[in-house]
């Protein structure tokens, strides 16, 4: 029986799933692998299935998923090898580049797939949805070609994190750091701990009335002591204070864990004193080199629509504002795999 990979978009409800493989099993495929990566504007369902021989066309197959509610719907044919479980694949591909280096356009080419993997010069892009141009140091890269099946924010991380976890680094992130402000200023960045619950409450109530209502949609006084407790866990994320010269907090910045794949949420809280000095600005890209470093595919930020300091932050740093259903709040999406944002055409692309 052929077997087929088959990637669709689909609006992110309860049951759309569901109703895409119920369109798979009229067409008599049987699933035998799911993945789900996050793209420029939301979530892509990957199925490989098996198909009957006779009687289930590729074109059939798109039909039906675009029948149930899937865009931009992509079927090309896969190999058994495809079904390997997928995390002893990538550390397979892992061990081969340790022992061989001048194989990466290779094992790139092996871990997303790729018909084709060649080195180009940095920088030397070619947007198309097709094509991917992996960094590699600051001189190289190398491009991956895929006809039929665009690449993914998630594959462009993923190449990304296995370049960076065999080739050397310039050692281990230091827990606490100094950062410069534009007026030579210099704060200390570090993980927020059980001890500062107080301090947090003191730099609450020390911003207006008008700061914590853009942070929490509301003039909320501070958060309560659990809250401080809640931002210590790993599981929940990483929360980062920043310290003043005289040891007082200035601002809290947040990476928020949440359900969508390779995706967090980024808040942050600066007193009133200390906006407009970019420190706003410090915190941000210091949580996209981490959000990276952390394997995410994208930040996300929700604010309310008059926020437009947040709003212009963060889409200088290449997020893009989006609608929400409710008035008055918008979300801005930043990809963290450094690839301008290609849209496509016909259907729409909603959240996960």
């Amino acid at each position: 029986m052929p077997l087929l990979r088959i990637r669709t978009e689909i609006e992110d409800r309860p049951g759309r799933l569901a109703l895409l493989t119920a369109a798979l099993a009229r067409r008599g495929a049987n699933i035998l692998a799911l993945n789900v990566q996050v793209d420029a504007e939301g979530v892509v369902d990957e199925f490989i299935v098996n198909v009957p021989s006779r009687g289930t066309s590729a074109d059939g197959l798109r039909q039906a998923l675009e029948d149930a509610g899937g865009v931009r719907t992509a079927v090309v044919a896969a190999s058994p090898h495809e079904l390997i479980d997928e995390p002893t694949r990538v550390l397979s591909l892992a061990a081969r580049l340790r022992a061989e280096p001048h194989a990466l356009p290779e094992v790139l080419a092996d871990l997303l797939r790729a018909g084709s993997a060649t080195w180009v010069p940095a920088g030397a892009d070619e947007p198309a949805p097709d094509v991917l141009t992996v960094p590699v140091g600051q001189r190289r890269a190398v491009r991956l070609r895929r006809p039929g099946l665009p690449f993914t924010a998630t594959e462009a991380a993923r190449a990304d994190a296995l370049i960076r976890a065999v080739l050397p680094g310039g050692g281990p992130r230091p827990t606490s750091r100094r950062v410069a402000l534009r007026d030579g200023t210099e704060i200390t960045v570090r993980p927020i701990e059980r001890r500062d619950a107080a301090a947090v409450r003191e730099m609450h109530e020390r911003c207006s009335l008008e700061s914590r209502r853009m942070r929490y949609f509301s003039a909320k006084p501070f958060p309560p002591p659990r809250a401080v407790e809640l931002f210590c866990d790993p599981s929940h994320g990483l929360t980062l204070v920043a310290e003043g010269p005289d040891g007082s907090l200035l601002a809290l910045a947040h990476l928020i864990h949440v359900l969508d794949p390779g995706v967090a949420e980024l808040a942050f809280l600066v007193t009133d004193d200390w906006q407009g000095r970019g420190l706003g600005r410090a915190l941000s890209e210091l949580l996209v080199v981490l959000g990276r470093d952390r394997g995410l595919v994208e930040l996300r930020a929700t604010a309310l629509s008059e926020n437009a300091r947040i709003r212009r932050l963060l889409t200088s740093l290449g997020g893009r504002t989006r609608r929400t259903e409710e008035p008055g709040i918008v979300e801005v999406r930043l990809r963290l795999d450094g690839r301008p944002v290609i849209t496509g055409t016909g259907g729409r692309r909603t959240a996960r």
